[in-house]
């Protein structure tokens, strides 16, 4: 059955995303036709200011506690995240490790579309088991066997464009409850902690051919088994690691500070918004053409990203055209 907590944070999260699409983001949506680079940096930290907003509902009005041991983020670095999954909330819950470092602005995440309707742990640890049994590997407990072939892609073109400085690897865990999915937030399911286990490699520890980097990375989802068997069966912390926690780039009274003046914004925004649209006519025909707009251009092209690729490569190919018309 449903919470007020749960509906609490729900439709607060749905209405910010929902007016901060239209309000804020909407007006620059232009840009990206002129310089899709600006429009990607103004796009990055407006997106970034609601991204604040669960994890301030989780930890200020909630209680979730967060933990982070192990080695150190380093601000503006250029790194691949990889996790383990125990639950279809595991990247959202992510955030809260990543606003400590300044990492909100600059994330990304990459899922596989056939992800959206994965129903649970315990149904993907049966195909994860079934995949392994397949073909000849490990069955495994606390993680799902990596499916490597986007791992390495990914890490092959970031390091080809020397675009790439790092990997960290994050093992997530939870101590008391573990909240599956949307309906468990719903129901005010919301984790009591949340524990963040990172280690960081610099990319010239990795190997080059795209076979060793597929072991590489099924050695670390082993060493990550290991290291969540010894939590759960253990005193449910990382300290066994011999590391201790993570001091963040950002003081706890700085976090606490946004994250107040992010339920502060954001509980004042929807409503400003609505009333916007009551009180002029001129707000409520663009409220209206900025909706069709993004309804067209979802079925249409399949997603904002794909026109702002579309025109980052177009810009950035007609300069070396004309150099090539000149000679």
């Amino acid at each position: 059955m449903a919470s007020w907590k749960g509906i609490y944070f729900i439709l607060t999260l749905f209405w910010g995303s929902f007016f901060g699409s239209i309000f804020m983001l909407g007006p620059f949506l232009p840009l990206m036709f002129v310089n899709p680079s600006w429009y990607r940096w103004i796009n990055n930290r407006l997106v970034a200011t609601w991204l604040t907003l669960p994890v301030a509902l989780l930890e200020t009005m909630f209680g979730v506690k967060v933990i982070i041991t192990g080695d150190a983020f380093v601000p503006g670095e250029r790194s691949v995240i990889i996790m383990n999954h125990r639950t279809r909330m595991d990247w959202m819950f992510l955030w809260n490790c990543l606003m400590r470092y300044s990492y909100l602005r600059l994330e990304k995440i990459c899922l596989k579309a056939s992800l959206k309707s994965v129903p649970g742990f315990e149904n993907s640890k049966a195909r994860s088991n079934a995949f392994a049994e397949k073909n000849g590997l490990q069955k495994y407990e606390y993680v799902l066997h990596p499916r490597t072939t986007g791992f390495t892609f990914v890490v092959d073109r970031l390091r080809e464009g020397k675009n790439l400085d790092a990997i960290h690897d994050i093992t997530v865990a939870y101590p008391h409850n573990i909240p599956q999915s949307e309906k468990h937030l719903l129901r005010g399911d919301f984790p009591r902690e949340i524990h963040f286990h990172v280690h960081r490699y610099p990319i010239d520890t990795l190997p080059t051919s795209k076979e060793d980097l597929q072991l590489w990375c099924h050695k670390r989802w082993e060493e990550k088994e290991e290291r969540l068997r010894s939590f759960y069966q253990g005193e449910k912390n990382f300290y066994f690691t011999g590391q201790s926690v993570i001091p963040p780039c950002k003081s706890e009274l700085r976090v606490f500070v946004v994250k107040l003046l992010s339920i502060l914004y954001w509980t004042l925004f929807s409503p400003a918004m609505c009333l916007l649209i009551y009180l002029y006519g001129l707000v409520r025909w663009y409220f209206i053409i900025t909706i069709v707009i993004f309804v067209l251009q979802e079925r249409i092209f399949g997603g904002l990203e794909i026109i702002e690729l579309a025109c980052y490569r177009l810009l950035h190919k007609q300069p070396h055209l004309n150099s090539k018309k000149n000679e």
